[in-house]
């Protein structure tokens, strides 16, 4: 697993693990204070080793903490991504459950639009009310 002898920066590091969807997703976390490494807030240039924990802030509360099992600096399968580290996240209670089903539930909603857009005729009678005039004729 390991193509590189020395340390993998933190943000290569969790977007080829597959913990971030980009690279760019990864610099932004790290630059937002949602990842630690070992307990301390971790910058995206940070050196990642081998037995490193490695703490990632989800949306909602949720924290998952992964240990670093293998190192890699370049784009692999994500069958050998998921080697590169175990997930130690410990399973959340059952009113942490509830609360995060509540949260999911209550969020925002999206806004429900018209069935489907406007025709012809239905345009036409549109700008005819907006305009105020019998018909908006061609001359």
């Amino acid at each position: 697993m390991s193509d590189q002898p020395g340390p993998t920066r933190l943000d290569v590091w969790l977007d080829v693990a597959c913990l971030c969807k980009t690279r760019s997703e990864a610099q932004r976390a790290c630059k937002g204070g949602k990842v630690e490494v070992n307990g301390q807030p971790a910058q995206a240039k940070r050196p990642v080793r081998l037995g490193d924990v490695v703490e990632i802030s989800r949306p909602r509360g949720v924290r998952q903490r992964v240990i670093v099992l293998g190192l890699a600096s370049h784009h692999i399968s994500k069958v050998l991504a998921r080697a590169l580290y175990e997930d130690v996240t410990p399973e959340p209670s059952p009113q942490v459950k509830a609360m995060l089903e509540m949260a999911r539930l209550a969020g925002p909603q999206r806004a429900l639009g018209p069935e489907s857009a406007p025709g012809k005729r239905e345009k036409r009678r549109l700008r005819q009310a907006k305009e105020g005039g019998e018909g908006a004729g061609w001359g």
